[in-house]
């Protein structure tokens, strides 16, 4: 049985907490998308204008409660009783590392288009603290269309591998795009052991494939908020 985990793609903190609200103690981990609205068009929380490229991340306009958590003031949503999964859909997801582990996030995305040369990031991944890796898995995500080899020499260095099943990451609803199958069976294949989560355009209808082809996690969005059954439709993707 896959890892069902559903995600949240908040415009501000309000939909942040609403959202979790429905799932808690439903799910243990719940993946936050954080989109900069410049390596991909969308916006989310915390930013209130696109990007934090080009100066320094806290000088940005961000959200008092992003601020407030940095701070440790307050901590995410209902932390206490779910785990975090931050999607960093972000272009200085390597530089701002310290700021987003910060979050108290479970497990941390980085996405190999946007980290810039593949050797370089391989080595901050091998040079991430030790105590860090003992409280945070680090995964990568890689698009459809970005050749699946490009990952092969970072998987040593990650905890997961995230395959995204849409074309354009950054918004729910999209259309499930094919060739993410051929991800999943190729990583299967060459790295056995390795945990292998999909997100974008899982749904009932696609887990089943995803799961074949070898998916140890279900990250879905707009397929269990959407549903009329938020609770219902976890359970139904808990049991494919």
């Amino acid at each position: 049985m896959a890892e069902v985990i559903p995600a949240v793609l908040p415009k501000n903190y309000e939909e942040l907490k609403s959202a979790i609200d429905h799932v808690r103690g439903v799910v243990p981990v719940v993946q936050l998308d954080i989109c900069d609205g410049v390596f991909v068009k969308n916006m989310t929380w915390p930013f209130y204008s696109a990007g934090s490229s080009g100066g320094d991340f806290m000088d940005n306009d961000l959200d008092q409660h992003f601020r407030a958590i940095l701070n440790e003031q307050e901590g995410l949503p209902f932390w206490e009783e779910v785990d975090f999964e931050l999607d960093l859909m972000v272009v200085d997801a390597v530089e701002n590392f310290d700021i987003y582990t910060k979050l108290g996030a479970r497990r941390l995305v980085f996405h190999i288009e946007a980290v810039g040369n593949i050797e370089e990031f391989n080595n901050f991944l091998e040079g991430i603290d030790t105590y860090v890796r003992d409280v945070v898995e680090i995964g990568v995500a890689i698009d459809t269309t970005t050749k699946i080899e490009t990952i092969f020499p970072l998987v040593s260095n990650v905890d997961f591998v995230q395959v995204m099943g849409i074309e354009q990451d950054g918004f729910q609803g999209e259309e499930f795009d094919v060739r993410c199958l051929d991800h999943v069976r190729t990583l299967k294949e060459k790295y056995p052991e390795l945990v292998i989560s999909v997100d974008g355009a899982v749904s009932l209808e696609t887990a089943p494939d995803l799961i074949a082809a070898g998916a140890t996690r279900l990250v879905s969005g707009s397929a269990i908020f959407n549903s009329g059954d938020i609770i219902g439709t976890v359970e139904e993707f808990k049991q494919i």
